[in-house]
């Protein structure tokens, strides 16, 4: 008889945990080591062959890192995962692997901040160009992926515009000329989107955020099939080094375990947000997924779960009128990161985007007066008051 599949919010808890192979304990142990022992010197050489599985050293395997890779795998619809020291140490891995010098990139119409700082990086020492597109269309798409294109790389919901891609619609595209396609999935979580179920071939994310959930851990995260993700594990993460710390998968494991809980408040609270701030006189636009009336709507209906916990919104006014709202608020954080259990709020154009030239955020969607909300876990009325005594004093 053929097994059944267990739902999410089981496999987040159990998916890629065996108690019986660790003394019977009900939470993976924490292997806060930096080395292995061989019982002889030929099985070292054995390992180190390939020849024989097992641990030799944590920066290329460790007992929790291989916990929450596994987890991370079943939970993305992926093959195998591999976990790193930040979201962009996985970032910069992937890109890496995909690209040689003379290559092209193709990406969304606008990423995050270090992101981009990267594929300036990877321009000026590499001669590794890329191009920003809007890819609304398999029209737009064919006309901007160049002979030289390596992969493309995708965030959805864009950070900060909210933006979305139809991920369907662009590997259908990519499958058909053998382009790679990969995706940032940050925002969602595997709980709200999966990629790879939608054709998309790498997933990407930044586990510091709703993976993690509690602010105490940086990490991040890669999944896609097991030729791609073991040429990254010998190649780049193994000579560059950018692997996660036991502590900090354990870490991870722990924060997963509530992440379909955590993410229904999330969004929860944010639709309350959004319903208070489309109205108010002194918001100019907003921009959250779950809004009728954003342009991709029906692309968030169509491959999201849910709208997600993050909205960002316009002022009527200047960069200043902007950062006095923000000096306003008592209860809410003014932090960069996201998916925190409390509520933060950042100003793009000068914190997670200051990199970005200003004609180039202009070209993404957004300008000085735009603000990023990480809706978090506390009562959505008490956050809406914090936020209307703030708007009542600019």
């Amino acid at each position: 008889m053929k097994k059944k599949s267990v739902r999410f919010e089981t496999e987040v808890i159990h998916a890629g945990y065996d108690s019986s192979l660790h003394q019977g304990s009900l939470v993976p142990p924490l292997y806060q080591t930096s080395t292995f022992t061989f019982t002889t010197a030929e099985l070292g050489e054995k390992r180190f062959a390939g020849l024989e599985d097992g641990y030799i050293y944590s920066r290329l395997g460790n007992p929790t890192v291989k916990i929450l890779e596994e987890r991370v795998a079943a939970l993305e619809k992926g093959e195998v995962a591999l976990a790193f020291s930040s979201g962009m140490a996985a970032v910069s891995a992937v890109l890496f692997t995909l690209t040689k010098t003379g290559d092209h990139i193709l990406c969304s119409q606008g990423v995050y901040g270090c992101t981009f700082g990267f594929l300036q990086l990877l321009k000026e020492k590499y001669e590794i160009s890329h191009d920003f597109s809007r890819m609304d269309s398999v029209e737009t798409l064919e006309k901007e992926i160049l002979p030289n294109t390596a992969c493309i790389y995708i965030e959805t919901p864009i950070n900060p515009t909210m933006k979305l891609v139809d991920l369907q619609m662009v590997a259908k595209v990519a499958k058909e000329k053998g382009i790679p396609v990969v995706v940032d999935n940050t925002f969602c979580s595997p709980y709200l989107q999966n990629p790879i179920s939608l054709g998309c071939d790498i997933v990407i994310h930044s586990a510091t955020k709703y993976i993690g959930g509690h602010g105490d851990v940086i990490a991040g995260l890669v999944v896609g099939n097991k030729e791609f993700i073991n040429r990254v594990a010998r190649t780049t993460q193994k000579d560059i080094g950018g692997i996660i710390s036991p502590f900090d998968a354990w870490l991870l494991l722990r924060g997963l375990k509530t992440l379909p809980v955590r993410m229904d408040r999330h969004s929860e609270n944010a639709n309350q947000l959004f319903q208070f701030l489309k109205k108010h006189p002194k918001v100019d636009s907003i921009y959250y997924p779950g809004d009728p009336d954003h342009e991709d709507y029906q692309i968030m209906k169509k491959q999201m779960k849910q709208p997600g916990g993050l909205l960002s919104f316009s002022i009527k006014g200047t960069k200043k009128t902007a950062q006095r709202l923000m000096n306003q608020l008592k209860l809410i954080k003014v932090a960069v990161s996201l998916g925190d259990t409390e509520t933060l709020i950042q100003h793009p154009a000068t914190m997670t985007h200051a990199v970005v030239p200003e004609e180039e955020r202009r070209n993404m969607g957004f300008d000085d007066t735009l603000l990023r909300l990480s809706v978090g876990l506390e009562a959505w009325e008490d956050l809406k008051d914090d936020l209307e005594q703030a708007l009542e004093k600019i």
